[in-house]
């Protein structure tokens, strides 16, 4: 995410130095002083020369970070949108495979992507399969031919489920001839990892 700064926690009385991390859930704080603030938690994230202050509960916290503090202010208080870390826009071709999940189809045509079944010839720009077993990451080698060869492979996976890990998934795309992207949260239940066609596996066809 880049989401990560050396920096100072002004926390009560206290000073201390550290790392501040913004991730997907939280704002933590690693240092001398140890500290997680749930994202859902925070009333108000201002930038303030250089510092970042964080209102959570009745308790201020200053994390002076510097330069990027506007950037992160705006990333809490304006989070990405389940749309946006999947990387949809307007105009894509999106393919639904596997097992399927209404709310994302509902969510992608409304934002003016196109949702297909079959993938157009010149591929498509997204392609999100739904798998809740191991067995069905075979697949993954043919769906790889219905993308553009910029296109995006989500594997949408439940959550802490047996029946399919997260080391299951990366190997199934790397033996499918895939690299292994990001990580998202798709939903409370649900996980999604984004693969892509290697580089120089890449061709203008």
């Amino acid at each position: 995410m880049g989401y990560e700064a050396e920096c100072t926690l002004r926390l009560g009385g206290e000073v201390a130095e550290g790392k501040a991390v913004l991730e997907q859930h939280d704002l933590i704080f690693r240092g001398p002083t140890r500290l997680a603030i749930p994202l859902k938690s925070i009333a108000s994230a201002v930038a303030n020369e250089g510092a970042l202050v964080v209102r959570f509960g009745k308790t201020t916290a200053i994390f002076d970070i510097g330069a990027v503090a506007s950037r992160w202010a705006n990333r809490i208080t304006n989070p990405p949108s389940r749309l946006d870390k999947l990387g949809v826009k307007a105009g894509m071709t999106a393919l639904i495979a596997g097992e399927r999940h209404a709310d994302l189809v509902r969510e992608i045509k409304a934002r003016g992507a196109r949702v297909v079944r079959i993938a157009p010839a010149e591929g498509t720009d997204l392609l999100f399969f739904g798998a809740s077993r191991r067995d069905l990451l075979d697949g993954l080698r043919a769906l790889k031919r219905s993308l553009k060869p910029s296109g995006a492979l989500w594997v949408i996976r439940p959550k802490g489920s047996a029946a399919i890990t997260e080391s299951e998934v990366m190997a199934a795309g790397k033996k499918a001839g895939l690299v292994d992207v990001k990580v998202v949260s798709f939903s409370e239940t649900h996980t999604a990892e984004k693969f892509v066609i290697p580089i120089g596996d890449r061709s203008a066809g």
